[in-house]
């Protein structure tokens, strides 16, 4: 399910317009969390990125597009899968898959330690 969408800036790059990994992990984080955050009603925190490949190179001035699916569900913690993919040259709207990742969270309390995961009937009844 689409997430995120998102086109860097050049503070996002080095000098020849590449995007930095880590600003793209970060945002993989971010779309990541979202489907995990909407399963536990509540709070998450990654505990583990269980693997994440970049495919091909981003660059300033593509748009980004985050698609996102929860994979599994244990007690406490929530896998994802993220796909992204760039919308280059948009005129003439070439896509290709830059990266993909499997990210696992596990929800939190208050006190952020982890908790239960609410049953999936509570969460469809509200």
């Amino acid at each position: 399910m689409p997430q995120l969408r998102v086109m860097p800036a050049p503070s996002d790059a080095n000098v020849y317009g590449d995007v930095f990994g880590g600003w793209i992990m970060a945002q993989v984080d971010i779309a990541g969390s979202l489907p995990a955050t909407r399963r536990a009603n509540g709070r998450v925190a990654t505990i583990a990125v269980n693997s994440f490949v970049f495919k091909n190179p981003v660059f300033v001035g593509d748009l980004l597009s985050f698609y996102a699916d929860i994979v599994k569900v244990g007690n406490t913690s929530i896998t994802v899968y993220v796909e992204v993919y760039a919308e280059r040259n948009r005129l003439q709207a070439d896509t290709v898959k830059v990266t993909e990742a499997t990210l696992t969270y596990v929800a939190t309390g208050d006190d952020r330690k982890p908790r239960q995961l609410p049953p999936l009937e509570s969460l469809i009844d509200n």
